[in-house]
């Protein structure tokens, strides 16, 4: 997870929403990634589907069945979507997204078989999250 964090940190500096993930496969790390929207002007250019994306190319096919991902934030409906598709094992994320995370929309759509712990570096994670959001509206102090 401190990857993860260390990618959605890469993210904050960039303008972009601060969330990073990381897939990793037999203990090696085959994938880093952070939320890329901004500089793709892509609204499906999310941590974890770049995370996906350049895994399965790292392993040369779609599935992703021996991996585990790391994520910073409760994945949202599209990229669990995507998690389900690639069927990938495990899932690891820190704090969850209250206003988007895919536990309140659609809690079944990542494989039937998936693991899913959440609330690793909960306070790290959110703590990003919540300072990017305040200097983005503008908010001081507190």
């Amino acid at each position: 997870m401190r990857m993860a964090l260390a990618e959605a940190r890469i993210a904050l500096e960039k303008g972009e929403v601060p969330i990073g993930a990381v897939v990793v496969c037999k203990d090696r790390v085959i994938a880093r990634a952070h939320n890329m929207t901004e500089t793709l002007t892509d609204v499906t250019a999310h941590a974890e589907m770049q995370a996906v994306t350049m895994a399965a190319n790292q392993l040369g096919g779609k599935y992703l069945t021996d991996c585990t991902l790391y994520v910073t934030v409760e994945p949202c409906v599209m990229c669990a979507g995507a998690l389900g598709w690639a069927q990938l094992p495990r899932i690891v994320f820190g704090c969850r997204d209250e206003k988007r995370g895919y536990q309140r929309f659609a809690p079944q759509a990542l494989h039937p078989k998936a693991t899913i712990t959440g609330g690793i570096l909960e306070e790290e994670c959110r703590l990003l999250m919540t300072e990017f959001f305040k200097e983005r509206r503008g908010v001081k102090g507190e």
